[in-house]
């Protein structure tokens, strides 16, 4: 998997607490919901590359199955996810 891209971004504090409601409202973070909206900007107008990957879906992850969980802690993985 390639690495994600980090930007710093500033806003204006009235900005920010909007986009953190409105993200709590959907169920992402501020983060997610940056990202989704600018995607949703880039393929309005026809620039999203085709190559981009697609955002992960709302909510928590799915837990690893059983297998994974094991692999953890053979691995020395605290208890409880750490």
């Amino acid at each position: 998997m390639t690495e994600r891209k980090s930007v710093l971004l500033r806003l204006d504090p009235a900005v920010h607490d909007a986009l953190a409601r409105w993200a709590s409202d959907e169920m992402r973070s501020t983060n997610a919901q940056i990202e989704f909206l600018l995607r949703r900007a880039l393929t309005e107008a026809g620039r999203m590359p085709g190559h981009a990957r697609k955002m992960r879906g709302q909510g928590r992850p799915p837990r690893q199955d059983a297998d994974e969980a094991d692999e953890a802690d053979e691995a020395g993985s605290p208890p409880g996810g750490g």
